[in-house]
């Protein structure tokens, strides 16, 4: 029921972002490749977002710690401006995960992700944000989020810092660079 009332909320919101674009342009940059470690487990990672639309964008990500293990997660997602300074996103992620404790198969486990967040402008160059979503891979259901502030020290350059909460590594800090195309 809940994995139902979030996918709704999301095509909802599209409808709601396609509509919008008619009128109003995103106020954030959906076209970067981004590189990250995770501290406490420590991981390495990379990231990616292309749009696709003027309210739609890919998006994917790889983390592991280098140990037989691997999050990679690949999907498509939605923004829409709020006003000025905010947009409104939202993502749904085939997600594959394999870890010594949960998923541990030669192949990993396949699941899917569903979330929505906020970005928002503090001033010129600091954004912060968050999100929360539904994680279900294979008999493993797990309510997700993050929060996060990111410093953009040119237009095409960007570091951050963010929490994510309940996730395949469980709670970690993320460090971040950002490089806008």
């Amino acid at each position: 029921m809940r994995k139902t009332l979030l996918a709704t909320g999301i095509f909802l919101a599209s409808i709601s972002a396609a509509h919008a674009a008619q009128t109003t342009m995103s106020n954030f940059s959906y076209d970067y490749a981004e590189a990250r470690i995770g501290i406490s487990p420590l991981t390495y990672g990379a990231g990616f977002s292309k749009s696709i639309h003027p309210n739609a964008h890919l998006t994917g990500s790889v983390d592991s710690e280098f140990d037989s293990d691997w999050d990679v997660a690949l999907g498509v997602g939605f923004h829409a401006p709020v006003n000025n300074w905010a947009d409104i996103t939202g993502e749904i992620k085939a997600r594959n995960a394999k870890n010594g404790s949960e998923f541990n198969s030669s192949g990993g486990k396949l699941g899917m992700e569903v979330n929505i967040g906020v970005r928002q402008w503090l001033g010129p160059q600091l954004e912060v944000g968050g999100q929360i979503g539904h994680l279900n891979i294979s008999d493993h259901e797990k309510t997700i989020g993050s929060v996060y502030g990111r410093f953009h020290a040119t237009e095409l350059f960007s570091i951050g810092v963010s929490a994510r909460f309940n996730e395949i590594y469980d709670d970690q800090i993320m460090l971040s660079t950002r490089f806008k195309f």
